[in-house]
């Protein structure tokens, strides 16, 4: 069996953007990195595309269909005592339905300005740091 701390996992996450306020979502307190802040998406699956496992994970999570994604931010994090991830960031561009919650403790539409005073996982804290730097405007305008 292959160790947590060698494991490397390949995750995409969705930057859903209206209004200057971009969507981030809370984990329940019952999994791991409890009641931490992050966007939504997750791991990508077997043969999946990034796009196919955005897309699957943003109508698990938040019931919505992406029609349009741009890849706006990368980078590589290694949690302590856990695996090394790749991360890869899209902006939406398009979707349907109604952004609902359907597996978070809780979602927030926050001001980009504001995202730093959330406690977002540390493999997010890059992006968040830059997006609070430029208020988005190199990534999501």
């Amino acid at each position: 069996m292959e160790s947590t701390k060698h494991r490397h996992i390949n995750v995409v996450a969705g930057l859903i953007v209206g209004h200057d306020r971009v969507l981030a979502c809370q984990r329940h307190a019952k999994v791991a990195f409890p009641l931490k802040w992050e966007f939504p998406g997750g791991k990508v699956e077997g043969a999946e595309s990034d796009i196919e496992a955005l897309r699957r994970e943003l109508k698990e999570e938040l019931g919505i269909i992406v029609r349009a994604e741009v890849q706006v931010f990368q980078h590589e994090h290694t949690y302590i005592g856990g695996p090394k991830v790749s991360l890869r960031f899209y902006r939406v561009l398009a979707y349907d339905g109604e952004v609902k919650n359907c597996v978070f403790q809780r979602i927030e539409w926050v001001e980009l300005s504001k995202l730093g005073r959330l406690d977002f996982l540390a493999g997010d804290r890059p992006l968040i740091d830059r997006l609070v730097a430029d208020g988005g405007a190199a990534l999501l305008r």
